[in-house]
């Protein structure tokens, strides 16, 4: 009986309006019956791009890839010798510049004392100079991908001339062997459609509030009563207060069109600018790592630049003949599929290697100088002490 009377007030509180809910029988909570779902998809559909000539391809989200370059506009070079080289013949580095480099290393170490440097007595100093040859390969590749942004008065130009091809829009180069990149509209495609998102509305419901604009109050739960049977004054008894995220709207402006409801939908070009660069270092006996050498410079002995470069012919080392071969029928193979070559280059530089062999407390050690820079490699440094760091 005081389960069923207890049943019957509480309908009684939510049939009746003038009902006044107590500590024992609250105000049940208010629920909002969910928005229409108005929400357009997340991607913009294939129906909404028109079908262009020489872009049939593209799709949204950077589909299409790379597109294949037009044939060159000049003919491969024919093999040409290149020029006479002097007889480059870098002289050993002298003991005093080896001691100051190896005391300079020793000094920006902290736990490497100086006692090698002051008191070691160099016994012997040999010259491993070795070649540096370096090909770069300056390439332009292009991706053509579907775009959208909001709809501002922009010029609507779709159709209105023949849309050039990828390879025909004009992009300002860059200077040879500098990475670049830039991002145009294709002329002629730019056309205003409905945005997708929002169904051309301008606006979304507010997921946090299912579009009602209200959302159940925290602090009473929904009841309008707080404890000890007091009316809450979070929401003044309606048990539900205006949603923060929409400001009590239910709906918020579409980000994708930002409330403008069109959108410009265009082809979007992206040229970009690539130096490609590989090395090839000849192997040399001194016991330095090769890996060493890519920090440093040396003396540029050959250099050349043009559209395509011919592999080296004549020149003194037949390891260097070999890599430039191998290198430049590699480049020219995989870039000219993807990309056009716009300048080729090729230098030979001469990298001084010094192997420096002295005597410190009876024993033996040694160090290398290299470079131009005169860097210092001692792995195997005599006096070492251990830092603590605090």
């Amino acid at each position: 009986m005081e389960y069923q009377q207890g049943h019957q007030n509480r309908n009684y509180g939510m049939a009746n309006p003038g009902y006044v809910p107590t500590a024992e029988y609250p105000r049940p909570a208010m629920f909002a019956p969910p928005a229409a779902d108005f929400s357009g998809p997340s991607a913009p559909p294939a129906g909404m791009f028109d079908s262009v000539p020489g872009y049939e391809g593209t799709v949204a989200g950077g589909g299409g890839g790379f597109l294949p370059p037009p044939m060159p506009a000049f003919p491969a070079p024919q093999p040409q010798n290149g020029p006479e080289q002097p007889h480059w013949n870098i002289p050993s580095i002298t003991e005093d510049t080896a001691r100051e480099a190896f005391a300079l290393f020793a000094s920006s170490k902290c736990c490497y004392s100086s006692a090698p440097v002051k008191d070691g007595v160099i016994t012997s100093m040999d010259a491993f100079n070795t070649y540096r040859y370096r090909l770069e390969t300056f390439t332009e590749s292009r991706s053509t991908e579907w775009s959208h942004e909001p709809y501002n008065g922009q010029p609507v130009d779709a159709f209105s001339q023949p849309t050039p091809g990828p390879w025909d829009v004009s992009a300002k180069t860059p200077s040879f062997f500098m990475d670049d990149k830039q991002v145009m509209k294709v002329p002629y495609t730019s056309s205003m459609k409905p945005c997708h998102a929002c169904v051309g509305m301008g606006r979304k419901p507010c997921k946090n509030c299912a579009g009602s604009g209200n959302r159940v109050c925290s602090p009473c739960n929904g009841s309008g009563m707080q404890y000890g049977g007091n009316q809450c004054l979070h929401c003044s008894g309606r048990g539900r207060t205006n949603c923060s995220f929409c400001h009590g709207e239910g709906a918020k402006q579409c980000d994708t069109c930002r409330g403008k409801q069109q959108l410009l939908v265009y082809i979007s070009l992206t040229v970009k600018w690539t130096n490609n660069c590989d090395n090839y270092v000849v192997e040399q006996s001194s016991g330095l790592q090769v890996d060493n050498l890519s920090k440093v410079s040396g003396k540029q002995l050959f250099s050349d630049s043009q559209y395509l470069v011919y592999p080296l012919m004549g020149f003194p080392d037949p390891a260097v003949v070999s890599a430039a071969q191998r290198l430049v029928g590699e480049h020219q193979g995989k870039y000219s599929a993807t990309s056009r070559i716009l300048q080729q280059r090729q230098t030979i530089e001469l990298i001084p290697v010094t192997k420096v062999t002295y005597a410190w407390k009876g024993k033996s050690h040694i160090y290398f100088v290299y470079g131009n820079e005169f860097k210092v490699n001692a792995d195997n440094y005599p006096a070492t002490c251990c830092c603590t760091v605090m």
